[in-house]
């Protein structure tokens, strides 16, 4: 890859993710404030294991907005292309979290900031100095942001951005299973790297089978494709080789953005290393896998998506002793 200025730009949904805290005195579920969106997840991860990381995206100009923006900027992300608006409000995610740690989530979002960014919104020149584009689909739910993250993508493309891309299924945001199946499958087309996680293979595929999904998006022309499967690993692929890695044991508090930690760590092992997918070894695949679910498994021990990232020398000293 050409030598840039941001290992990874994330672009989409930025967010408030009130995360369940459990009762107070009168039995009232408490919710803690907590900085989320699944691209500003990967942006803060690249980030605070010392790469370079940009964001591009629309929050609300109100006390959510300004909580983002610093705490983006707090782990140095580069925030020159989020917008703060003062006719839309910040998008809220209410987290239920169960007591295996899976979560059930309502959204605050018919008219939050992130589904109207708009293509004029957007600084090309953030994405001309990334290496990679890394993108969701919540973004593609909704009119204006649909069509702004495609022109995100596009321009990608033209100057050599590689796409990352994570068809982040959220059931209540799509109108129905057919328009987010076509949706996310037009972006394949343009995608890259691909991360999934092992309950989205059918719904985006047909393949419930991890490797047999994996082949299905590498046939569209992805490089890489990664299927995280919770406490069992991940399984990553691509044209010549594949590997499966074992996940570790966690005590599980929240698994709120454990995928992002994983995509974050893992894009920033394969960027720093300067390999094209083509020439990836196995043991290089392994290596990087292996890095990711270290961190993943650190993330689920606290609360929340952005707060919860491990630092990597807490990463490093679990890997380290793996290898």
């Amino acid at each position: 890859m050409n030598k840039k200025t941001f290992l990874v730009c994330s672009l989409g949904e930025i967010l408030i993710d009130f995360t369940s805290q459990g009762r107070n005195g009168q039995n009232q579920l408490l919710f803690a404030q907590n900085a989320g969106g699944a691209p500003a997840n990967v942006a803060a991860a690249v980030a605070k294991l010392g790469a370079k990381s940009a964001f591009i995206g629309k929050a609300g100009n109100d006390l959510h907005g300004g909580f983002l923006k610093n705490t983006l900027e707090a782990l140095n992300v580069n925030t020159d292309g989020l917008i703060l608006s003062d006719k839309y409000f910040t998008t809220l995610a209410f987290v239920d979290i169960k007591e295996t740690g899976e979560r059930e989530f309502s959204f605050a979002r018919q008219y939050g900031a992130d589904k109207f960014l708009e293509k004029s919104d957007i600084q090309t020149k953030i994405i001309q100095d990334s290496k990679i584009l890394h993108i969701g689909s919540v973004s593609q739910t909704d009119e204006p942001s649909r069509t702004a993250v495609f022109y995100a993508v596009k321009t990608a493309k033209e100057c050599g951005t590689l796409v990352s891309y994570d068809p982040n299924y959220r059931e209540t945001l799509w109108k129905n299973e057919v328009e987010a199946k076509t949706q996310m499958c037009k972006m394949l087309e343009y995608a890259d790297l691909v991360k999934l996680s092992n309950q989205e293979t059918e719904l985006v595929t047909g393949e419930a089978d991890c490797e047999k999904a994996a082949d299905a998006i590498l046939n569209m022309g992805a490089g890489i494709v990664a299927v995280t499967l919770g406490e069992k690993g991940a399984f990553v692929k691509t044209k010549n080789n594949k590997c499966f890695v074992e996940g570790l044991k966690s005590n599980v508090i929240d698994t709120t953005g454990a995928g992002d930690t994983f995509w974050g760590a893992f894009l920033y092992r394969f960027g720093m290393n300067g390999e094209a997918s083509c020439r990836l070894t196995v043991d290089k695949m392994r290596e990087f896998t292996l890095y990711a679910n270290v961190a993943a498994s650190l993330s689920v021990e606290k609360f929340g998506g952005i707060s919860s990232l491990p630092s990597p020398e807490d990463i490093e000293n679990i890997y380290d002793l793996l290898v």
